[in-house]
């Protein structure tokens, strides 16, 4: 049996532990959380991610408990639709219900520790950083070079009851800020992101919560009866942070993997997804070849994928939370907007 130490229980640590076979690995996972989180927002599930769980076995009981996500539309501040967005096939569901499916598909045989770690023992077989975007692992073993920055962005999210009407779902563009409304099960998925000077580190959700209600005091009703709604029992307030560009993702037997390899912002709502797929392709490589190969196809199929995605997030939340220059970008999504409508009624015209 190869010992492998999972330092991280979240969404790539579970999956990860989900897909390595029982019959060939003594894996630990390492969590400090005693328990799960039981309150979070809804993540789009991508058609890759969503071939990763049904290789772990859970597709169709994400597909069960989440919901389809038919589309929405990119938004000026007072509502109107600039951009039409079609879902195509994403599927949603909340944090904590993925993080509940991951661990029921986690094998009985796995030893679970829970405690913070922070300091890598080593002498595992291997040793897997899914500690997330401050991540041990990675600074033990890439330096402080690679430690996470905090952007100058914070990001507040929650769910409420009410259930948004098909005009209202979205996202919300304006002047460095945005606001994001969409179905969830039983509800509505909502998240802002905008500058702020809370933070970096702990950041109070009551405060939070009460300078997001001011700041989007003139959207939309639809925003305003979300936020009026919002309850720090259900929401999260954080800041953004993200890693530096790396090259590889592993050194010797240690290997990193989801945020602590490449946190990137939520612009593109790919981090989850991510995750879920390193883990899946780390897990089919371990279990089909020797460490030092599977580790470098890992990285093969799987850094300049995820750093061109880092990438493509960061230009995205660089146009969508601009400061200025609104008239101009929100002319040119129009334009795009109407040349995308113009195609898509053409090619329904010649079916």
């Amino acid at each position: 049996m190869k010992k492998v130490d999972i330092i991280g229980g979240g969404i790539a640590g579970l999956a990860l532990a989900a897909r390595l076979d029982p019959g060939a690995f003594d894996v630990t996972v390492y969590e400090q959380r005693p328990e799960l989180p039981t309150v979070g927002t809804t993540l789009a599930m991508w058609p890759g991610a969503q071939n990763a769980l049904a290789k772990i076995g859970i597709l169709g009981p994400v597909r069960s408990r989440g919901s389809i996500i038919a589309g929405g539309a990119l938004r000026s501040p007072q509502g109107e639709a600039l951009l039409s967005m079609d879902g195509g096939g994403l599927v949603g569901i909340s944090r904590p219900e993925l993080l509940k499916l991951l661990n029921t598909a986690v094998p009985s045989s796995v030893t679970r520790l829970v405690g913070r770690v922070d300091r890598v023992q080593g002498g595992a077989w291997l040793t897997v950083g899914a500690d997330g975007v401050n991540s041990v692992v990675r600074r033990s073993y890439w330096g402080e070079r690679s430690a996470a920055k905090p952007t100058p962005f914070l990001a507040v999210r929650g769910v409420v009851p009410s259930t948004p009407e098909p005009g209202d779902v979205g996202e919300y563009w304006g002047r460095g800020e945005i606001f994001g409304l969409a179905p969830a099960v039983g509800g509505s998925n909502w998240y802002a992101s905008y500058r702020s000077d809370l933070g970096p580190d702990k950041v109070e959700v009551p405060e939070a919560l009460e300078i997001t209600r001011r700041r989007y005091a003139g959207y939309p009703e639809a925003v305003k009866k979300v936020l009026a709604q919002a309850s720090e029992e259900t929401s999260l307030a954080q800041r953004i942070w993200t890693t530096p560009p790396l090259a590889r993702y592993s050194r010797g037997n240690v290997v990193l993997i989801g945020d602590a390899a490449h946190a990137m912002t939520p612009n593109l709502g790919r981090g989850a997804c991510e995750a879920i797929i390193d883990a899946v392709t780390l897990g089919d490589l371990l279990n089909e070849q020797p460490l030092d190969a599977a580790l470098a196809a890992y990285g093969s199929k799987r850094v300049q994928r995820t750093q061109q995605l880092r990438i493509a997030s960061a230009l995205m939340g660089s146009v969508a939370m601009a400061q200025g220059m609104q008239p101009l970008r929100d002319g040119v999504l129009k334009r795009v907007g109407k040349r995308v409508s113009k195609a898509s009624a053409q090619a329904g015209t010649s079916k």
